[in-house]
């Protein structure tokens, strides 16, 4: 059985499409990454599969649960870490743990082991009676993913677990994330918009642009899907960059070409062996080079060129 299966499932807000007909499937125990900008839709499934807010249209299980026929049965299975904080800063983390598992019904002889069994599993068993105030953004995020993980749920969903925390803290909670899969066999579904956490996390990544799923794989097949290497060429205006991208589209060894400004991004077979064919191609047409680099393709080159647009910065940029 399929941990989650979803298909054509679409989400709309009045005439806005947030979710736009996706169809994808996660194996147990396998963390599947959701990478996109904001606004791309990898909330509003989350939402969704977690029986927060109904689909317009399609269908999705979870453990083989329908998400609309079996919600009751959906919740049990799955814990959820929002992207929001939505701890108790006034109670300790054991008193929020301890609030959260008498929601389950929990007995108290079963609140008090599994209060401290998530406790110790995310490293905060020594502070546990410290009020969540004076805790640091790293650990009430550490909390919260102890939250989710009172009932024992099979799927894990996080959303933007990371956001807004500092690098050191950001790659602690990663190694946590890592793991509880590791130990508890959790399936976890994580949004993300940072390229490295679904690099290092992430057993599969979907690109989700605009409601849309534009590919699902591995991250080494997202970079290997680009060839070999990478080059980055900076002609002497735009316009030249623009003429010089249509000539190379028509290159047999090159497999994809993009452009920001006056920079052509390249997906080349043999990598700096074509530099010598391209900077003599641009002379032929009356175009001057400027800077040469190459590089072996990264996650982020994988996002640019399905997704056509910028992760960090204005998240509005697009590759003309």
């Amino acid at each position: 059985m399929k941990a989650i299966e979803v298909s054509s499932l679409s989400k709309t807000f009045d005439h806005l499409i947030a979710v736009d007909h996706i169809s994808f499937e996660v194996e147990e125990g396998e963390i599947f990454g959701f990478l996109g900008a904001n606004g791309a839709g990898k909330t509003t499934t989350i939402m969704m599969l977690a029986t927060a807010i109904n689909p317009s249209s399609g269908r999705a299980t979870v453990r083989g649960h329908d998400i609309i026929q079996d919600k009751d049965e959906v919740r049990k299975s799955i814990g959820i870490v929002f992207e929001e904080m939505s701890l108790d800063v006034r109670l300790t983390a054991r008193e929020n743990l301890d609030f959260h598992a008498r929601m389950y019904h929990l007995d108290k002889k079963s609140r008090k082991k599994r209060v401290s069994d998530v406790l110790g599993l995310l490293g905060l068993k020594s502070k546990q009676d410290m009020l969540v105030e004076h805790y640091s953004g790293g650990m009430q995020r550490r909390l919260e993913v102890a939250r989710g993980m009172l009932n024992y749920p099979q799927v894990l969903f996080l959303d933007e677990p990371t956001l807004g925390l500092d690098v050191q803290t950001r790659r602690m909670l990663w190694n946590y994330a890592k793991k509880l899969n590791r130990e508890s066999g959790t399936t976890i579904l994580l949004t993300t918009h940072y390229v490295e956490e679904a690099d290092y996390l992430c057993d599969r990544v979907a690109i989700l642009d605009q409601g849309k799923i534009v590919v699902v794989d591995t991250p080494e097949g997202l970079k290997s899907s680009l060839g070999g290497s990478l080059l980055s060429i900076m002609l002497s205006q735009e316009a030249f960059a623009k003429d010089m991208a249509k000539l190379l589209e028509g290159v047999s060894w090159v497999r994809g070409v993009s452009q920001r400004g006056s920079w052509l991004d390249l997906s080349v077979e043999a990598g700096g062996t074509r530099i010598p064919e391209i900077v003599k191609l641009a002379k032929e047409h009356g175009f001057a080079v400027s800077s040469v680099s190459q590089h072996k393709p990264s996650l982020e080159d994988a996002f640019l060129h399905y997704a056509g647009k910028k992760l960090t910065g204005d998240e509005n940029w697009k590759i003309s």
